[in-house]
């Protein structure tokens, strides 16, 4: 297996990751950051755009861990990389939207 194929799944996972949070805030309806919002990232966008952005990711992933290479759940090198990609963006998404909704509970 290429490492190149294990750099995509990473990223692949990343992005899903990335896609939930949008695009159930969308669906739900309630305004979210993006990166189309001012200031970026910080400001609110509306649901239409985020549930749009959260399709966007999902697309994204879906390139990365469907359309490169052969990606086998049995495959442990495989597994561990989708697997770092999607917790290292649930941490990074944890951190940065704690901060402005209340959830991040240390203050740091």
């Amino acid at each position: 297996m290429a490492w190149s194929h294990n750099l995509a799944y990473f990223f692949g996972a990343a992005f899903l990751a990335n896609a939930i949070p949008h695009f159930v805030s969308g669906t739900m309806g309630r305004a979210f950051q993006s990166p189309f919002a001012k200031p970026s990232g910080i400001g609110l966008s509306s649901a239409k755009v985020n549930v749009l952005w959260g399709g966007a990711n999902l697309v994204i992933a879906y390139l990365l861990l469907v359309r490169v290479g052969n990606f086998d759940l049995h495959a442990v090198d495989q597994v561990l990389s989708a697997g770092l990609g999607f917790l290292l963006m649930g941490w990074i998404a944890a951190h940065l939207f704690g901060r402005l909704h209340g959830g991040d509970l240390s203050g740091s």
